[in-house]
């Protein structure tokens, strides 16, 4: 994984993976980077103040590769930007630990990259069966993606479980490390790339399955801070408010997959709003409270 491309010493791509307590997903999206058709690329895996640092430390250990950084669980942002830092390559492609990125994912990033696009993400597909909270989650975020597409099919939100990009781009434009959680960093991140004149293009050969693993009360608690990360988004005018058709047409993607993920995305809604109440009554010091909890789902 790490032979030189060329006559560059440094590997053609790395992949900054954040993870924090859980080494069970990592050991699956570490797998999966291990199949990879791409023979010269680094993985470093940032682990953000996980309890059990040992057994992330042996997950890493045995995967070809992969190195490890420590970091002091100040959220996903500064996770990831504590990996870009660390990083050798000119490419920096980004997945979460509970991603399992197809065979030829790091390729297909390399090889679209090449063709002269400075930032390019891929499709997040739902990677569970029968798991009602993970599909009406993954379906979410989806819309969102879809419904920031423009006619050239760019888009200008993409979430970082699927994202790569020069690593000059990423040190340019550094993720927001106000955000605590993993809510909102995201869509200020790439509304701060497409404000600077930036493209996101989309690769669909690039696909990762997201394994999340929800309960109804994870699904709840994932939800409320996603509205509490949105506020923080609008406050710095990086998105506008959404539209009433936007919920409409969530809605009725959602009950298109049957009743059961209707009301899941019904419900997820709800949460969002409450989130989104609660932070905006709140202000930063609640946001900043939700570190203290949990910045994964």
């Amino acid at each position: 994984m790490s032979d030189a491309g060329g006559g560059d010493d440094r590997p053609a791509a790395a992949v900054v993976v954040p993870t924090r307590d859980r080494p069970r997903s990592l050991a699956r999206c570490l797998a999966a980077l291990g199949a990879q058709t791409a023979s010269s690329f680094e993985i470093v895996v940032v682990d953000d103040g996980s309890a059990d640092a040992e057994a992330v430390a042996h997950v890493v250990a045995a995967a070809p590769g992969a190195r490890l950084i420590r970091a002091g669980g100040s959220g996903p942002a500064a996770a990831r930007n504590r990996g870009v830092a660390e990083a050798l390559a000119p490419v920096v492609c980004l997945t979460d630990d509970d991603c399992i990125p197809v065979p030829r994912w790091v390729e297909s990033h390399l090889d679209r990259l090449a063709r002269g696009e400075s930032v390019v993400a891929g499709p997040t597909r739902h990677g569970g069966t029968g798991d009602v909270w993970g599909r009406a989650s993954q379906l979410v975020t989806n819309h969102l993606v879809a419904s920031s597409s423009d006619p050239s099919g760019a888009v200008t939100f993409a979430p970082t479980s699927n994202l790569a990009a020069r690593a000059e781009v990423f040190e340019r434009y550094p993720f927001d490390e106000s955000y605590p959680a993993a809510a909102g960093e995201d869509r200020d991140w790439c509304a701060r790339v497409v404000a600077g004149g930036l493209r996101i293009a989309v690769e669909e050969a690039a696909a990762v399955d997201h394994h999340q693993e929800l309960s109804l009360g994870r699904f709840w608690r994932q939800q409320v801070r996603y509205g509490r990360g949105a506020v923080g988004v609008h406050r710095s005018g990086a998105d506008g408010v959404r539209s009433p058709g936007f919920y409409l047409a969530l809605w009725r993607r959602g009950f298109a997959d049957g009743p059961a993920t209707g009301a899941a995305v019904a419900l997820g809604q709800l949460a969002t709003a409450v989130g989104f109440a609660a932070e905006w009554r709140g202000g930063v010091s609640g946001r900043r409270h939700e570190a203290s909890t949990a910045s994964r789902p």
